[in-house]
């Protein structure tokens, strides 16, 4: 589907270059001499890289269309194996490609895959996920007078800063976005 620079939004996916891109801010600029454009970054949905692009304005792009759909993770190792909860058709990716997202995924877990056409372009992670905490050091006494951390294990083998009365056993909220703690669960 053909679009101008004037259909521009936010989230928007476009092809550019024969890459896949995915519109992070854009602004419309209209200097006082010269012709208009409008200035983009971008982010290329194979490499996980944001440049920043300008367009005239008007011109003319092609809209990818991208699919996304809910899967069940079903197990790792050199490949991450996920199954579409319709079809029962599997897909699988890499592990070089899932380095950061292999940090949060358990098995069972519904993720959502984004496709382009047949080509993976990722996974898209909940904002934040709950594990357990397989490895934890004791408290220590009379350590409470600052917001002390200690650092535990989790589940996925994720090592994370946590209040010190987090104990193994215990589950705790984690983002997605930076792999932070952000509560008990």
């Amino acid at each position: 589907m053909s679009i101008t620079t004037a259909d521009f939004k936010t989230g928007m996916t476009i092809l550019y270059n024969n890459q896949i891109y995915t519109i992070v801010d854009f602004q419309h600029v209209k200097p006082g001499k010269g012709q208009a454009f409008v200035r983009t970054k971008l982010r290329n949905l194979r490499t996980g890289t944001t440049t920043e692009y300008s367009f005239n304005a008007g011109e003319r792009l092609e809209q990818a269309m991208i699919e996304k759909k809910k899967m069940q993770y079903l197990y790792g190792g050199s490949e991450y194996c996920f199954m579409d909860n319709e079809t029962y058709e599997q897909v699988e990716i890499p592990a070089e490609r899932l380095e950061w997202e292999s940090k949060f995924l358990l098995e069972g877990m519904n993720i959502e895959i984004v496709f382009y056409g047949d080509e993976i372009l990722g996974v898209n992670l909940p904002e934040k996920v709950s594990l357990e905490v397989t490895e934890a050091s004791p408290a220590v006494a009379g350590n409470t007078a600052t917001n002390a951390l200690k650092e535990v294990t989790l589940e996925t083998g994720l090592v994370v800063k946590v209040p010190m009365f987090i104990e193994k056993g215990d589950h705790v909220i984690v983002s997605t976005w930076d792999g932070k703690y952000n509560s008990r669960g």
